[in-house]
């Protein structure tokens, strides 16, 4: 099974992918990914299209800049052509006006952090105003949906792609084919990881993902790497015996599938770690090793959904979610603690100690971004109760409980994402010339960041999508949830 972080630090993840590739996936825990960030998703409308006029708007433009009233976005062939005060604006003569009076309009939102492998459940990414993710293990059906989406034939989100590779032939292989990431796994050797860190600073290329448990944060940071997903590694560098306690997992994860999670005695094992680590957090050297990421240019994408899951999926008010309606069946069954082995064998005294650790990441998120931490907005979706399209929602609503304003969180998965991407002159933000990949909301996410579940309508690349197309994609779901 992929040891992502929550397997180092919390147990394994758990969901479900195509039976053809699971030997090779799970066998593969010493292996690399390397990122293709050719974006995609819906083609750009064609010329002849009429244009889009979204008229009287409220602009939050996700630069930073306090919300723009009274605005007028005209959308011509995919792109924002004009963006101005609704007075100085003519609407083109042929074009199809939206009077979007007393409404917000955000830039798309991405996902920086999912494993999806469902075709038929990629409109809850759109109905959620996603228009972009990151998937993180990526398969050649993955490739294909890139494709069909770029043809038309798929409605999707645009797609990063991972995929497997070994060390150093994979970051050959990047530079030969003109890819511009690398990704790592949690399981990677640290001779490998420098190897790794070695081969991409001679081929120009900057590598991002999980720190393996062989190196430290700190070490990961100073090598190069770009991002750290999931906080891995974070609050183990903050501490004294952070190395041992990192041993520590390794030792206790050995030899865990996916049919073969935690027993009583490897769970208390776990608890004990865990605690210690608490314990042993180290104000200064947190200090230290937030001001290195800063120095470094080291991104953060902290899931602090998945990480809220690990923590909490004990309670029955946590797994009674409404949202279950939209998963397949054999996702509402292995998300439930009873039936998963990674979560059977804890006890009361285990969440508690996990909830311990959750609110303590929560703090270490503020702790860095106060210190001027880079974030990414990611959810680790499909792990449990990392709902595709919702589950970015959630994770904007805690990263403004972590102590992020509205517009930082926002920012973290509009323009963060767009710069980190190296895309930022496409996407992003609203203006003049960026692609039309936007969500109109009916009420300001500034005031209060949950108002970004509140979705009027989504644009992806130029095509409007009003609420009552929404609400049938998402009907349409539902009923495909109810067949699997």
């Amino acid at each position: 099974m992929k040891f992502s972080s929550l397997a180092i630090s919390v147990g394994l993840p758990w969901h479900r992918k195509p039976s053809g590739v699971l030997a090779k996936r799970f066998l593969f825990i010493c292996s690399i990914l390397f990122l293709s960030f050719i974006l995609s998703g819906q083609a750009e409308p064609q010329d002849g299209h009429k244009p889009l006029v979204l008229a009287k708007v409220n602009v939050i433009d996700a630069t930073g800049a306090p919300v723009r009233a009274n605005m007028t976005v005209v959308i011509e062939n995919g792109r924002i052509a004009e963006i101005g005060e609704s007075a100085t604006i003519r609407p083109p003569q042929d074009a199809r006006i939206i009077e979007a009076g007393g409404k917000y309009l955000i830039p798309g939102l991405w996902d920086m952090h999912i494993h999806w492998y469902h075709e038929g459940f990629l409109p809850l990414f759109i109905v959620n105003g996603v228009t972009g993710v990151r998937q993180m293990s990526g398969f050649p059906f993955h490739l294909e949906w890139r494709e069909r989406a770029a043809r038309g034939d798929l409605l999707a989100p645009r797609l990063v792609i991972a995929n497997e590779k070994d060390a150093r032939q994979a970051v050959q292989k990047i530079k030969s084919s003109g890819f511009d990431f690398i990704k790592i796994m949690a399981a990677l050797p640290r001779e490998a990881f420098y190897a790794l860190a070695d081969e991409a600073a001679k081929q120009g290329l900057v590598f991002a993902g999980h720190v393996p448990a062989s190196v430290s944060a700190l070490e990961a940071s100073d090598a190069g790497q770009r991002s750290i997903e999931h906080l891995t590694g974070v609050l183990e560098a903050c501490s004294p015996v952070g190395g041992e306690i990192n041993q520590g997992y390794v030792k206790n994860t050995a030899g865990l599938t996916s049919q073969k999670g935690y027993d009583k005695a490897r769970v208390q094992v776990m608890r004990g770690l865990i605690e210690r680590l608490l314990a042993t957090y180290d104000k200064e050297m947190a200090a230290a090793l937030y001001a290195r990421f800063v120095k470094n240019g080291t991104w953060q994408c902290p899931t602090l959904t998945a990480n809220r899951a690990v923590a909490f999926i004990g309670d029955a008010d946590f797994t009674n979610d409404a949202r279950l309606k939209y998963m397949p069946g054999f996702f509402r069954k292995n998300w439930q603690p009873g039936n998963n082995p990674i979560y059977a064998s804890r006890t009361a005294e285990d969440y508690t100690t996990y909830k311990s650790r959750y609110q303590k990441q929560m703090k270490t998120a503020g702790e860095m971004r106060l210190a001027g931490v880079k974030f990414l907005a990611g959810t680790d979706t499909a792990n449990p109760f990392c709902f595709p399209g919702f589950g970015l929602h959630d994770e904007l609503s805690l990263l403004v409980e972590a102590g992020f304003t509205p517009m930082e969180a926002l920012q973290a998965a509009t323009l963060s994402a767009a710069i980190f991407l190296g895309k930022a002159e496409s996407f992003g933000t609203v203006e003049k010339g960026k692609i039309a990949d936007l969500v109109l909301l009916e009420a300001n996410p500034l005031e209060r960041i949950d108002n970004t579940r509140k979705i009027a309508a989504v644009i992806l690349g130029g095509e409007l999508f009003e609420k009552p197309r929404l609400e049938a994609m998402l009907a349409d779901v539902e009923k495909l949830a109810n067949q699997k």
